[in-house]
């Protein structure tokens, strides 16, 4: 297989390294070779990988393929879906509201939906608060692995969901705890978070989108997956025997097998990796929303992600060799995305790679992810 190389320096905003220029090539020099390493060791197809430095200098790095039956390589303009890091989308649109007085946290839901006829058919309707949604403990499970779910998506491969049939799948069903009681990380608590904003907003939550986050931040490579056809989204494999029983190959004739319209505000972005450490630094920094909105963002429940490892608003905050990490990761069939940042060092790696088979990939894509900011935080170490 192919091993393509590339790096660039890019500055953020009006930031400037005060790093000699030499001191920069030779970091980036050693991420790339560590990632080239890493990506050998790991039999991924391709990886994508960003980071953004203490001072705002940007670091793309690709190694491997885009398309290992077209032979394309990765760059650092490639597109992968996201999956769950576009949580952290939906959490800053979320805190603006906050901020603007527009969004109660502590508000349970029902002030918002309860007029809804569906509404007292959902689990735990009465009780569940905003917050409880934003952080998983609503006792409102997952409904994207449903059965029927599945089947239904598969059987109607371009149909544009809306929230509420997604919600179909749950309702008259029981609560596995009551709301605060428990945590089961879930996509149907951001479905219902992003009919919150719609309402709220009288607007699509990607117009929203659009305009708090991704135009004020430049984010221009970062896309709604709300189509079949994603411009500039490379090829993701999925494994041939995957829960959403979709082919390997997830894009066929330039379409993907599924409408990935379906993760909404459960996810529902796709972007280049240097889009994505961008946003994370802006995010962490408390550049996405009122600097003083991040306390809120970073108060965390224990979470069953690994040990000592809580979940705020749409962040999932883990201890790291590097002190903590502050980020989250993403799935969607052919693709998995790891974010962090490390305030200790005021650093941000963002990683892609373009395969969800678990199974037969030798390195998890967080573990990658903390080799290459090893590495950052002191190079020539590894």
């Amino acid at each position: 297989m192919t091993v393509t190389v590339f790096a660039l320096a890019v500055p953020l905003g009006e930031l400037r390294s005060q790093e000699p220029v030499s001191a920069t090539a030779d970091l980036r020099q050693q991420l790339q070779s560590r990632l080239v390493e890493l990506y050998q060791e790991s039999g991924v197809p391709g990886v994508s990988a960003a980071l953004v430095l203490a001072d705002g200098t940007v670091l793309p790095l690709v190694a491997g393929m885009a398309d290992t039956i077209l032979d394309t390589p990765m760059t650092p303009e490639s597109r992968l879906l996201q999956g769950s890091v576009g949580k952290t989308y939906v959490s800053a649109v979320a805190l603006q509201l906050v901020h603007e007085g527009v969004l109660d946290l502590d508000a349970k839901v029902s002030a918002y939906l309860g007029a809804e006829l569906w509404f007292e058919r959902l689990p735990n309707h009465g009780e569940v608060t905003v917050r409880q949604l934003m952080n998983h403990t609503s006792g409102i499970v997952r409904y994207e692995f449903n059965e029927r779910f599945i089947a239904d998506l598969l059987a109607a491969p371009d149909k544009v969901w809306q929230p509420v049939e997604q919600l179909a799948y749950l309702l008259d069903t029981e609560a596995p705890f009551a709301p605060g009681n428990g945590w089961d990380y879930s996509d149907t608590n951001y479905i219902i978070l992003g009919m919150i904003i719609e309402r709220l907003t009288d607007n699509t939550y990607y117009d929203e989108l659009r305009r708090r986050v991704l135009e004020p931040l430049k984010l221009h490579n970062t896309v709604p997956s709300n189509s079949r056809r994603i411009p500039g989204l490379v090829q993701g494999y999925a494994g041939g025997d995957n829960a959403f029983r979709m082919p390997d190959a997830v894009i066929v004739d330039g379409e993907f097998a599924i409408n990935p319209q379906f993760e909404w505000t459960g996810g529902g972005i796709a972007s280049t990796a240097t889009d994505l450490a961008r946003w994370g630094k802006a995010l962490y920094e408390g550049s996405a929303f009122d600097p003083s909105m991040l306390a809120v963002l970073l108060d965390g429940v224990p979470a069953r992600l690994g040990p000592d490892t809580e979940y705020g608003l749409g962040v999932i905050i883990r201890p790291t060799p590097l002190g903590a990490s502050w980020g989250h990761s993403g799935f969607f069939p052919g693709y998995l995305t790891e974010l962090a940042y490390f305030p200790d060092h005021r650093l941000v790696v963002a990683l892609q790679v373009n395969s969800s088979d678990t199974r037969n990939v030798r390195m998890r894509a967080l573990q990658m992810l903390l080799e290459l900011a090893q590495v950052a935080v002191s190079p020539g170490s590894s």
